[in-house]
């Protein structure tokens, strides 16, 4: 499960945003909150339905959102809380609000938070550069040290980590910091009703807060009707989560049986046993072989013993890199 921390300048609506997407109220001024949403995906339904399964199971997302943000009298437009921060950190991917209602222009907001997440950054960094540089004696560490203060002077030029090119080494003396600018960014436009169903800002996730907080806690045919009237076809849940996944370049594989039929996530490039591992460590450790059958060809064969009647199931090994769609059955010994 990924965590995915939300942050926005005041006024863009973050907690609504939050309410939006897991239909729970928004923090508190000053408190956080956070819940973990089901990743929408109707091949588990038709799985669970092929398979006359008992249990349903769906990949899953940890929305993270922390309210008053700002401290008077800081430098910039506000500055981030501890508390935000520690969420922020924590973070596999960053979902930044950005006002895009009643005339505002969302890159100005998007421009505004980066800088403070910039300013962060830059506090960081600047704190081990003055540390690391006096105890310094390796070559290795010499070069640590170098790769901070260019990403000192990265940051004070108000760039963030992300927009530079980090090789391995480099990125190792960033280990341990969490840095915020170097973390994947989801950026949600919040907009009015009227510009629900109408082309994206670029780049950015258009979620209509208000209406879809409201939706968020309806009737499942009622929302998807009161939506459809606004040229919505889906909920921003499902929109923000595609967005999500992507930036973090991950896919979904599947299992199905009469027990349960369930959706897991893994990075892109993961072989066989990595994806075993997510399910159970002992399936990693134990493997034999994946019995893998592309969720289209299992669909319309209508069964596993159908499909490997057809030949559609194939049998793979420890190198086998998973994906999109894979529904697999995993063999191993323990």
């Amino acid at each position: 499960m990924k965590n995915v921390g939300i942050a926005g300048l005041p006024g863009a609506g973050s907690s609504t945003i939050f309410t939006a997407l897991t239909a729970l109220e928004g923090a508190s001024p000053g408190k956080s909150n956070q819940a973990v949403v089901p990743v929408p995906d109707e091949r588990v339904d038709v799985l669970t339905k092929l398979h006359e399964s008992k249990k349903s199971g769906y990949a899953t997302v940890r929305f993270v959102e922390t309210s008053g943000m700002v401290r008077k009298g800081s430098r910039g437009a506000g500055s981030l809380s501890a508390e935000l921060l520690g969420h922020l950190r924590a973070s596999d991917a960053l979902l930044l609000v950005a006002r895009a209602f009643g005339g505002a222009d969302p890159a100005t907001d998007v421009a505004d938070l980066t800088l403070e997440l910039v300013y962060a950054d830059l506090e960081s960094v600047a704190a081990k550069v003055q540390r690391d540089s006096k105890a310094a004696r390796t070559s290795e560490e010499k070069h640590s040290v170098e790769t901070l203060e260019r990403a000192r002077a990265i940051l004070e030029a108000g760039t963030p980590l992300r927009d530079e090119i980090w090789d391995d080494l480099e990125r190792s003396a960033f280990q341990g910091m969490a840095l915020l600018t170097l973390k994947p960014v989801v950026v949600v436009a919040n907009v009015d009703e009227d510009a629900a169903g109408k082309p994206p800002p670029d780049g950015m996730v258009p979620v209509a807060g208000a209406l879809e907080a409201e939706v968020a806690g309806m009737d499942t045919g009622d929302a998807a009707e009161l939506l459809a009237s606004y040229g919505l076809q889906e909920r921003g849940l499902a929109r923000v989560i595609r967005a999500v996944y992507e930036t973090l370049d991950l896919l979904t594989f599947l299992t199905a049986g009469d027990t349960e039929s369930r959706a897991w996530e893994v990075h892109r490039g993961a072989t066989a046993p990595e994806a075993a591992g997510v399910i159970h460590s002992d399936f990693q450790r134990g493997f034999i072989r994946a019995e893998v059958v592309a969720y289209g060809d299992l669909v319309e064969a209508g069964s596993w013993h159908a499909a490997r009647t057809k030949g559609l199931v194939r049998q793979e090994g420890k190198s086998y890199v998973m994906r999109e769609g894979d529904v697999v059955e995993f063999r191993f010994a323990v």
